[in-house]
């Protein structure tokens, strides 16, 4: 078929169509550089997440002897299925935040993949040298009700093993980090509340539905304060020795 544009093309600046496609190919490939470059915190945690999930589904199926989790304290928390609704919604608040922040807050976003990748990747080493487990689950449950539904669900599918130090409040608390700071939340203070207790539920439901041992979550806590020294203190104090050359250089 005769094509009025092509030959305009070819006519008027020697183009043919090898050289259109080689074009169009190329814009495609700098608009993609470009956007990767442009959200580059959000391109790295979504490469992790796919390396990390990999490990961590080769970790749960792996047939190895588990050290089993016991904390004493554990005996006397209650079985509490309603907290099955934090837990779950953990996936959404920790996927949507990150996503928020990489496209809204960049410097904050950087400091959040970091603190997210160190725990997760200590969380996976540890599973793998040390594999772990507990065997808190009630056998049988008193009532039936929706939330004892989705309980079953999610005991059916997640094994009671690889759960120290718990992701489930490590990341949580990163979430509630990332929020406190981030500019996004500064102006929506009902929102940073909502988000904050929402983490913190999250990481009572760990226990209430035995999911976790109490080690688990403190442990997962202590992670946190160390990583929150590397990822933001040491972050803090370079950004202020910075701007404190500069404001030299300036006088």
């Amino acid at each position: 078929m005769y094509d009025k544009k092509l030959d305009f093309f070819t006519v008027h600046f020697g183009i043919v169509e090898g050289d259109i496609v080689k074009i169009k190919k190329n814009s495609i490939y700098k608009w993609g550089v470009g956007l990767i470059l442009q959200y580059k915190s959000l391109a790295v945690m979504t490469v992790y997440a796919v390396v990390y999930l990999a490990a961590f589904f080769y970790l749960e199926r792996r047939n190895v002897a588990v050290h089993e989790i016991n904390f004493g304290i554990d005996a006397y928390i209650p079985f509490c299925e309603i907290f099955i609704v934090p837990y779950l919604l953990w996936f959404p608040y920790v996927a949507l935040t990150v996503v928020l922040l990489c496209i809204r807050d960049k410097e904050e976003s950087e400091k959040l993949v970091a603190f997210l990748m160190a725990g997760m990747t200590i969380f996976i080493i540890v599973s793998a040298v040390f594999p772990n487990g507990h065997n808190l689950r009630p056998k049988t449950f008193a009532h039936d009700n929706i939330f004892i539904d989705l309980i079953k669900n999610l005991y059916a599918t997640d094994t009671p093993t690889n759960i120290l130090p718990s992701i489930h409040v490590y990341n949580s608390v990163a979430i509630m980090i990332a929020v406190w700071r981030s500019r996004c939340f500064a102006e929506h203070r009902v929102v940073k509340a909502g988000m904050i207790a929402l983490g913190v539920s999250i990481i009572f439901s760990t226990v209430l539905i035995k999911q976790h041992s109490m080690l688990d979550v403190l442990l997962a806590l202590l992670l946190s304060a160390v990583m929150y020294s590397i990822c933001y203190k040491r972050t803090t104090v370079r950004e202020k020795r910075v701007s404190a050359a500069r404001n030299r250089v300036g006088e």
